[in-house]
């Protein structure tokens, strides 16, 4: 196994401990995990509403993640815990090639790698996104699987971005799907207009999983 993806399964492993943190602080629901794909590349696309959102997915996911963090968090005694778990540093400042051409490789190694494609946390309603994980996605030829992460929404804004210890989390797999984008002949569309294309693809279907997971009970 590749030393970086070897070091994603030791990292998962040892990042259990923050499931089992949550699991005392939430009721924790997680629906559908079957439906990521039990090898190859993936890139996981998710709803982004709190602090709470990255550490559910990365303890709940049943494969290694590399998810992409904003550069921000790689400080003090985060930095050498982050890169233990091999997770991505991202400077959001600006397009930061370098940290798509290191989630690239880990796709290209048949890993999958986590993006939030809204950029930063909001309402969680995937109003619009990036397009870096379109990106990866076409690069790849990874399959894309979306990610409804319900009730991390703080009822009200506090330092720590948290929802309220006790509160109700679920998330909840999609289907996957690729990104493909053609014309009416069938024919691949090119530079910026594919791209541009691609990432209203995974808008459209997160955003479609958004809803449907919200009206669930």
């Amino acid at each position: 196994m590749n030393g970086t993806l070897a070091q994603a399964e030791r990292g998962t492993h040892h990042g259990r401990l923050i499931g089992r943190v949550l699991a005392r602080l939430y009721r924790v629901r997680v629906e559908g995990a079957d439906r990521v794909p039990a090898s190859g590349p993936v890139v996981l696309v998710s709803n982004h509403s709190s602090a709470a959102d990255g550490p559910l997915l990365f303890t709940v996911t049943p494969r290694p993640v590399h998810f992409l963090i904003k550069v921000e968090m790689f400080t003090g005694p985060l930095r050498p815990f982050l890169h233990h778990l091999a997770q991505i540093p991202v400077d959001r400042s600006r397009g930061d090639r370098a940290a798509l051409t290191s989630a690239l490789d880990v796709l290209r190694q048949g890993g999958v790698v986590g993006i939030f494609p809204e950029g930063t946390r909001g309402q969680g309603d995937v109003a619009q996104v990036q397009q870096g994980a379109a990106w990866l996605a076409l690069q790849s030829g990874a399959e894309v699987v979306p990610v409804a992460l319900v009730g991390t929404l703080p009822t009200r804004r506090n330092r720590l971005d948290l929802p309220r210890p006790g509160s109700r989390l679920r998330a909840v797999y999609g289907e996957p799907f690729r990104v493909s984008v053609t014309d009416a002949e069938g024919r691949t569309v090119p530079g910026r207009e594919r791209l541009r294309l691609a990432s209203a693809q995974v808008r459209d279907h997160l955003a479609a999983h958004v809803v449907r997971a919200r009206s669930e009970v």
